[in-house]
């Protein structure tokens, strides 16, 4: 697919050149660098973090959880358990939206579903539960049993879990200070909502009933290339924008578009399962007016197969309502 830029009083020419050439490299206050491991981007409605995989020491359990990725079985997930100073759980659930009270049907059309569970996975035990890495879990007195769940280790918990159930699989590890967002989680209240989320993280004092998007803590993950603190990425490589916006009419989100085959325009498509709402309202957020139909971004970071370059003041305009696709239409 050919890529091509709309500037208005301009000729079009290819975005390729067009990045590459619009700036030098990153600007100041943004992080990004080359890990050898596969790296996956974890948007919360407490901000993003990254996690680097340990491909070649736990290979079937990073097979498993990229499974679980790529099928979008997280998309609209929740953390599901907290335990203070301990762990952060997620995995079980994903989340369908609030109940309509007239045709609510919880774990059909609305409420908490289980994520599908798929084979479980052989136990790979051997890197230790420190602080910051990630886990699987697992039924107890069956090392071999993890599926979907997953967590995240607040402390040292290596004297526990390293020798426990022969042992809980590390598989990844938090980078930079993502771990912040983590405890930001844990340290929510905590309600008993039924099922696996006897201690699920709250968003407000109390819960009663069946939990409301504005309760929970949602969860979407996509595989990146490079690790940046960038609040608004773009990559060639996969055709996937993410971002942090606040809106009119629905408050501030996190979310994910994709980008459409065209061979004129360049178009882009939000993926609804990929939206978080944001609890946090960090600077530099886009916006999105209902009034022009415009999604403004103030600084757009761009990862072209290693080449990074950044662009600002970008302008999508939404031109396709009912399957929220965007246009590019300028940038700076």
């Amino acid at each position: 697919m050919r890529l091509w830029e709309r500037m208005s009083g301009h000729a079009r020419r290819p975005l390729k050149a067009a990045v590459l050439l619009s700036c030098a490299l990153i600007a100041g206050g943004t992080t990004s660098t080359v890990f050898a491991n596969t790296l996956v981007r974890v948007a919360t409605s407490y901000g993003d973090f990254t996690i680097e995989l340990f491909d070649e020491q736990t290979p079937q359990t990073v097979a498993n959880f990229l499974g679980y990725i790529d099928r979008g079985d997280y998309s609209g997930s929740v953390f599901h358990r907290s335990v203070t100073d301990f762990v952060v759980q997620a995995g079980a659930y994903r989340w369908l939206g609030d109940c309509d009270f007239a045709e609510r049907q919880p774990g059909v059309n609305c409420s908490a579903q289980r994520i599908t569970q798929q084979a479980p996975v052989v136990n790979e035990p051997g890197i230790s539960n420190t602080r910051g890495t990630l886990a699987m879990a697992k039924l107890e007195g069956n090392p071999d049993s993890a599926t979907s769940q997953w967590f995240i280790n607040l402390g040292d918990n290596s004297e526990t879990l390293d020798s426990q159930n022969e042992g809980f699989t590390v598989f990844g590890r938090v980078l930079g200070d993502g771990l912040n967002v983590a405890e930001s989680i844990n340290d929510l209240p905590v309600t008993a909502a039924g099922g696996e989320a006897q201690q699920m993280p709250v968003r407000g004092s109390s819960v009663l009933g069946l939990p409301l998007t504005e309760n929970l803590v949602l969860i979407n993950m996509h595989r990146v290339q490079r690790y940046s603190t960038a609040l608004h990425v773009f990559e060639h490589q996969t055709g996937i924008l993410s971002t942090q916006v606040t809106t009119d009419q629905f408050g501030r989100m996190s979310l994910v578009l994709k980008l459409v085959e065209s061979e004129t325009d360049i178009i882009f498509e939000v993926d609804p399962r990929s939206m978080v709402d944001l609890e946090i309202e960090p600077a530099a957020l886009a916006s999105f007016s209902s009034d022009d139909q415009r999604l403004r971004i103030p600084q757009l970071e761009v990862n072209d197969n290693g080449n990074l370059s950044i662009l600002n003041n970008v302008v999508l305009r939404l031109s396709d309502e009912a399957r929220l696709r965007f246009v590019l239409e300028s940038y700076e």
